[in-house]
């Protein structure tokens, strides 16, 4: 069988152009029962690890590539025994088990919360919460997948979405073709074992500047890889948004807080004069960046309201198609408007009559009343994280920042109701929890179906195989933040697992609720919001750089940096050949950095917990520093060599 190779109108399309997916016109298996079961397993690993990590670090790892490459090493073991498959069943697989990663996002953002509140919710109560937000985030998302994915390709990269269609194509023609992408999936594993796991490099390269600014790049195989995936355009207004911040608005903030004689809220007890930039960030600037993460959005909002209303004016259109639907060509077919309207109402029926869902007010009205707001902020921030995600990746996906804007809005609504007692604050939290969920799995939704298109796959069985992975991965994420919380020393919220994300949360509850939130900075970041705006710089991937650290962003930029001088000033076919070649090196980095986050993550939690300690001994920070910048440049300079380097006979198969 020849390699395939995914053609350039995969990425970019020429004026009248339409790209044909790559298995267009085959007859190929697809929603088989090892495809799914092998997602369904996979997915419940990765979000038992995805879950400890989160609440470790405050982030948890896109799992789409690193499922998708253990399950194409399962289905070649399978092989060896005579069992075939498919591309597409390996995209299903993936599909069904990158679910789980997304869950965990929206559950550690919120929940830990309620443990740190004193409260003790029941396993059943976080599962069918969790099920209910991550249905929702699959059917909003349905009836916006032909003109998101389909129609802004080549608009909207969905870079992750690229690198697993990248990853499935190497591994299935095997050889030289999947040679650049199992390179990546090498290197990336071996850096991130040297910074993570033997802690032999700092993750980070840090570099500390007058004022308490500071130039940060993150050691991250797969934030580079997304970066190249990106390209220049958008890396650098994202690092621009993350430059603002820690460049002037940190050293603003000391500068004006260096003669207060009293903490500053919502610090309650260190000056900012004894503060460092990272706590000057995590204090004060990330409530600035979810006022301009949540102006971008509504800015979003109203420019997609045109393809929102035409996706569903389609999709009703849809409910009286009937027979004439097994027309629509296999490739196009989603699943019906009439079952997505079905299961939506089902899902907001039971959060609001089933008592014990919904926090702990036993009370109708109140149910229903979260249950619409449930419903308006899922709709809103699907749409918004899939067109984010659509720019930056899953990765740099502000799930967070869309859970604070949420709590705003049904704190604020509470609070004018006189719901501001501990139950009311726990309903408002699960209204967070509920759309975290589905703005995640959209993001991950898209991601997969993104891939699907590129590779000709049916959207109908992906999005099946997402509610699936939504249902068989909700209760072990509920588990292992319940037996987490007992079996740790401190529990959730403690010096072990201190789950930034949620103590966040519970803040902006607290704040709103007890009134004493600080509107001022976030009313700062909507007015860089509309800044950006009004200069015409795309807000939400500025409002993004606005909200994350800078060592994310500038790694991203170094990708994007990278690519952009290898490719300028080339003749065409060799432009396009480094640009191939390179994505596939920096899929193989994301797709490798992430497997090996994840297995670390899973060695910690054998461990019972136990952090994983390095071999060295103390090295001098200024040597540390060294060592960072020299792992960042022998990564560009690996991706540098991969995607200048040629081959011979191969390379010139394929451009002809």
């Amino acid at each position: 069988m020849s390699a395939r190779k995914l053609p350039s109108n995969a990425y970019v399309l020429k004026e009248g152009e339409e790209y044909v997916p790559l298995t267009y016109g085959e007859t190929l298996s697809e929603f088989t029962l090892k495809a799914v079961l092998s997602g369904v397993i996979l997915g419940m690993v990765f979000g038992a690890a995805n879950t400890y990590l989160g609440l470790k670090a405050g982030l948890t790892i896109s799992t789409s590539i690193p499922v998708a490459v253990l399950t194409v090493v399962a289905f070649r073991i399978l092989a060896v025994f005579g069992v075939r498959h498919s591309i597409l069943e390996t995209n299903i697989s993936q599909t069904v088990g990158s679910a789980s990663s997304s869950l965990a996002s929206g559950v550690l953002f919120t929940i830990p919360a309620l443990f740190m509140w004193g409260m003790s919710p029941a396993w059943a109560q976080i599962t069918l919460l969790t099920m209910a937000g991550g249905l929702l985030g699959v059917l909003f998302m349905i009836p916006l997948r032909r003109y998101l994915i389909k129609r802004e390709h080549g608009k909207l990269p969905y870079p992750e979405g690229m690198a697993c269609a990248e990853v499935l194509v190497a591994a299935e023609g095997g050889g030289s073709q999947a040679r650049g992408v199992f390179w990546g999936l090498g290197i990336g594993m071996l850096f991130q074992l040297i910074t993570d796991g033997f802690k032999l490099v700092p993750g980070t390269f840090r570099l500390a500047l007058p004022f308490k600014a500071q130039l940060a790049v993150s050691v991250s195989p797969p934030l580079i890889g997304v970066g190249y995936i990106l390209g220049i355009r958008i890396a650098t207004i994202m690092v621009a948004g993350s430059a603002l911040s820690w460049f002037i608005i940190i050293p603003l903030i000391n500068v004006w807080g260096s003669g207060l004689t009293e903490p500053l809220y919502p610090e309650t007890e260190r000056l900012i004069s004894a503060m460092s930039s990272g706590e000057i960030w995590h204090r004060y600037v990330r409530y600035i960046g979810a006022g301009a993460v949540a102006t971008g959005g509504i800015v979003t909002l109203i420019k997609s309201i045109p393809t929102m209303v035409e996706s569903f004016r389609l999709g009703v259109g849809h409910i009286s198609a009937g027979a004439s639907a097994a027309a629509v060509d296999r490739t196009n077919r989603d699943l019906s408007f009439r079952t997505i309207l079905f299961w939506l109402v089902a899902i907001l029926l039971v959060l609001t009559l089933v008592p014990g869902i919904l926090g702990f007010i036993d009370s109708i009205p109140v149910r229903a009343i979260a249950s619409v707001l449930i419903a308006i902020f899922a709709f809103f921030f699907v749409t918004v994280s899939s067109r984010i995600v659509g720019l930056v990746g899953v990765t740099s996906n502000p799930t967070s920042g869309m859970a604070i804007a949420t709590l705003l809005g049904t704190s604020a609504v509470f609070l004018l109701l006189g719901w501001t007692d501990l139950a009311g604050k726990a309903t408002a939290l699960m209204v967070g929890t509920s759309v975290a969920i589905a703005a995640s799995i959209a993001g991950d939704s898209s991601q997969d179906l993104k891939t699907g298109f590129i590779l000709g796959a049916t959207p109908r069985f992906q999005q099946i195989g997402e509610l699936v992975g939504v249902l068989t991965s909700a209760g072990v994420v509920a588990a292992v933040v319940m037996l987490l919380n007992r079996g740790v020393p401190g529990g959730l919220g403690g010096e072990e697992l201190p789950a930034p994300q949620a103590v966040l949360m519970k803040l902006v509850i607290d704040g709103v609720l007890d009134q004493s939130l600080p509107w001022v900075l976030i009313l700062i970041g909507v007015g860089i919001g509309l800044a950006a705006t009004l200069f015409r710089i795309p807000v939400l991937a500025f409002a993004v750089g606005v909200y994350l650290p800078l060592s994310t962003m500038a790694a991203v930029f170094v990708g994007g940096l990278t690519r952009h001088l290898l490719t300028r000033n080339r003749p065409p076919e060799e432009a396009e050949r480094r640009r191939a070649e390179g994505v596939l090196f920096g899929s193989g980095l994301v797709g490798g950095g992430g497997l090996t986050g994840v297995l670390l993550a899973i060695w910690v939690v054998g461990r019972g917990g136990e952090p994983i300690r390095g071999f060295p001994p103390p090295i001098p920070p200024v040597v540390q520093e060294i060592f960072a910048l020299a792992a960042i440049a022998a990564l560009v300079g690996l991706l540098v060599w991969d995607a200048t380097r040629r081959p011979g006979t191969e390379v010139a198969d394929g451009d002809a």
